[in-house]
């Protein structure tokens, strides 16, 4: 068969997002709400802000903004994560970065599977964020044999997702039909199930190891926990989210409000309780509930350098060390002020932040720069000051796992935060998915120099035909 006549990666993963979007706004219809917020903010941003908006047109983001999701899954077993790689491989999502979470009392290890190349990001950025459940931390033998044999016994996956996945890898792609077929057996990967795997009693033990274990063995599949739409003003989605009837976390995770967004920002609505039936010895179902799903929201800012993520990694905990978030809010205003004085010496303009190595950009020809000729020995530094390139922020596309943490902490509870001992470890997790994860400021430096020597080439190029 022709490859001409495959579906593209990007296609499928589009109709892939799509279809899970509209799954989880049948499901939790609080989400719906959360979007229609999100589109209220972020078109009362760019109206205000015209010169937001036609930088975004300029570089090709003003649309994927409204676009742009990302999901979280939690999976059971190393047999799952090799065969969801797989799965997100068809759709041309790749495993980027490694993610220890047990450092912040959450028995799992993540990566997040998304989209890598530039032009790949600009059709469809949709991500998912997937942990690997860590039984070894939990305390109980008798009950770590007993989750693991429990896990071991259900398939998460359909038998046309895994033939059409296999299909997919054996021929190079997929065609029209098998696309669409993909998508409608891989979404039930994700959907919710009231009934439970276990009886209430193993899941009553489950919950007391930790509610995210629960979470993880007691159900058929990994349901989608959460969908996060991107805003370009988190502060005023948490403030109208009450106006909404929908109750926000007591704080937005992440660095501090700024002019010059940093990396990450989150915020979510508390879980929902909801129905679930548990099997009884006699066969009956018992009714029961289960707290996992909410929503969240997120900002993204730009993408730092290893010398800018120590940097933030050394004020964030600075300013935990003055106050450390309690999920109550309770002391929201304090923290909030301790994040906001920690972060002062972290520069709020993009100059600074280029200057100091702090940050990735993406730079590009000016009007000016157009029309120019230009020494093929001309530092990039030298071209920004001569008025020749002008550089924009590239858009950080991954997650930050104190914040990851906070998000899951704050919907699981207060007694959901335990002290488990930082363990992380990144090739047994490489070993269970089978392949290795992306290094992220490999891609983002990988970005930035090929739009330098772009730049460059072009100045030089006009210098020849002189």
């Amino acid at each position: 068969m022709s490859t001409r006549s495959f579906v593209s990666s990007c296609d499928i993963r589009s109709a892939f997002s799509a279809a899970m979007s509209a799954m989880y706004r049948t499901e939790v219809p609080a989400y719906g709400t959360l979007m229609n917020i999100v589109a209220r903010v972020n078109a009362a941003t760019l109206a205000a802000d015209p010169a937001l908006k036609q930088r975004l047109e300029e570089t090709d983001s003003l649309e994927r903004v409204s676009e742009e999701r990302h999901g979280a899954i939690r999976l059971g077993t190393a047999a799952e994560l090799a065969m969801m790689g797989r799965v997100f491989a068809v759709m041309g999502m790749y495993p980027v970065g490694y993610y220890d979470l047990s450092e912040a009392g959450v028995p799992v290890h993540s990566t997040a599977f998304r989209p890598v190349g530039d032009e790949a990001l600009k059709r469809n950025p949709f991500r998912v964020f997937t942990s690997l459940l860590r039984l070894d931390l939990i305390a109980e033998e008798k009950l770590r044999a007993e989750a693991e044999a429990i896990l071991r016994k259900r398939q998460i996956f359909t038998a046309g997702a895994i033939e059409l996945t296999e299909k997919a890898e054996r021929q190079g792609g997929l065609d029209d039909d098998d696309a669409k077929r993909f998508v409608a057996d891989v979404l039930e990967t994700f959907r919710w199930h009231h009934h439970a795997n276990v009886d209430l009693a193993m899941y009553k033990r489950l919950h007391d190891a930790h509610r995210l274990v629960a979470d993880v063995v007691s159900f058929k599949g990994p349901h989608i926990n959460h969908l996060t739409p991107r805003t370009l003003d988190i502060d005023e989605v948490q403030r109208l989210m009450p106006e909404y009837g929908i109750a926000p976390k007591a704080v937005v995770e992440g660095p501090p409000s700024r002019r010059c967004a940093i990396l990450l920002r989150q915020t979510s609505f508390k879980a929902l309780e909801e129905a679930v039936s548990f099997k009884d010895a006699s066969g009956s179902w018992q009714e029961g509930t289960h707290t996992a799903r909410f929503g969240e929201i997120e900002s993204r800012g730009i993408a730092l350098t290893p010398k800018g993520r120590a940097l933030y990694d050394k004020l964030l905990t600075g300013s935990r060390k003055v106050v450390r978030p309690a999920a109550d809010g309770s002391n929201a205003a304090a923290y909030e002020k301790a994040l906001a004085d920690a972060f002062v010496p972290f520069p709020d303009s993009w100059a600074e932040i280029r200057q100091q190595g702090l940050g990735y950009f993406r730079y590009s020809l000016t009007e000016k720069g157009e029309s120019a000729i230009a020494s093929a020995d001309a530092g990039i530094d030298q071209l920004v000051a001569d008025g020749l390139v002008c550089f924009d922020p590239i858009v950080y596309e991954d997650f930050l796992p104190v914040s990851a943490a906070g998000i899951f902490q704050s919907n699981l509870g207060d007694e959901a935060a335990q002290a488990f001992t930082a363990s992380p470890n990144q090739q047994r997790f490489e070993r269970d998915l089978g392949i290795p994860v992306l290094n992220e400021f490999d891609h983002y430096a990988g970005i930035e120099a090929q739009s330098i020597a772009e730049c460059q080439a072009r100045l030089t190029a006009a210098q020849a035909a002189e």
